[in-house]
């Protein structure tokens, strides 16, 4: 695989987003935070920009890198569906590469998180905080409408320098975790103001820990708007240690409803 992205060595990349993952000073005056509603509904907006309206499939690629050397990667095909009651998404995920993983499965229904291996016939509860590869956990492949599982507050208006090294203005948004089975305690993401594109993210541990930082790129036409088709993700201790979401060939799609049942995983046949 060549270590360049647009241009540049993985190792200047890298070195971008490592200065990119420590704070950066504010240009202008924080104006008035928005009201709690506002917040929210800015979130909802954001969740709308990553996610597709209905059910749909998506190719991830994960690819972890050590010190700009790629160390590992896998290949994810996603199914995705929205709960008509909840709003949040169910997923199916089924593992496409590298050899050892082909059809092994997860299973996102509600709060629930299962894994499902062809060779053993079991299923296993997982959380959905546990690492799935480099910095990408479980929770981070299922699609998720945060504003269902987060509630947000306004930090108010900055001005910092996106994935692509463009100045953006963002609304800042505080996410504290609506329930406890949720995959981060709390959240600060940062929004583009005018057009609810997800730019920034620092994921936090209960204990105020920072466990990684991700940024929003390669926004493309896909599924009748503009989304983000990378994610970076930087260690929160080891700004070396990077993951890098890929997602590819979207598609609606019709999930059928037996395949978001535990019990049908090991009848599950790829199509």
């Amino acid at each position: 695989m060549s270590n360049k992205f647009n241009g540049m060595t993985a190792m200047a990349l890298f070195q971008f987003f490592a200065a990119l993952a420590v704070p950066i000073a504010m240009l202008f005056p924080l104006p008035l935070a928005y009201a709690g509603a506002e917040a929210q509904a800015l979130l909802a907006a954001s969740d709308a920009v990553r996610n597709p309206s209905r059910s749909f499939a998506v190719t991830v690629n994960l690819i972890e890198y050590r010190s700009a050397k790629q160390t590992d990667n896998n290949t994810l095909s996603v199914y995705s569906k929205a709960d008509p009651n909840s709003g949040q998404y169910r997923s199916l995920i089924r593992f496409a590469a590298p050899v050892r993983d082909v059809n092994k499965l997860m299973l996102k229904n509600g709060n629930d998180l299962w894994f499902f291996d062809p060779a053993s016939q079991a299923s296993i509860r997982l959380s959905p905080q546990q690492r799935l590869l480099g910095q990408a956990s479980n929770g981070d492949v299922v699609t998720v409408n945060m504003a269902k599982d987060y509630t947000a507050e306004s930090g108010g208006e900055e001005d910092i320098v996106d994935g692509e090294r463009v100045p953006r203005r963002c609304q800042k948004l505080l996410l504290a975790a609506a329930s406890p089975d949720v995959t981060y305690h709390h959240v600060e993401m940062w929004v583009e103001v005018g057009t609810a594109r997800p730019v920034k993210a620092r994921f936090f541990a209960e204990s105020g820990h920072l466990l990684k930082t991700a940024y929003y790129r390669k926004f493309q036409s896909q599924l009748g708007r503009e989304r983000p088709t990378e994610v970076v993700i930087i260690d929160g201790l080891d700004p070396a240690w990077v993951t890098v979401m890929r997602y590819s060939d979207y598609a609606w799609r019709d999930v059928p409803e037996a395949w978001l049942q535990r019990d049908y995983l090991p009848r599950f046949k790829p199509e």
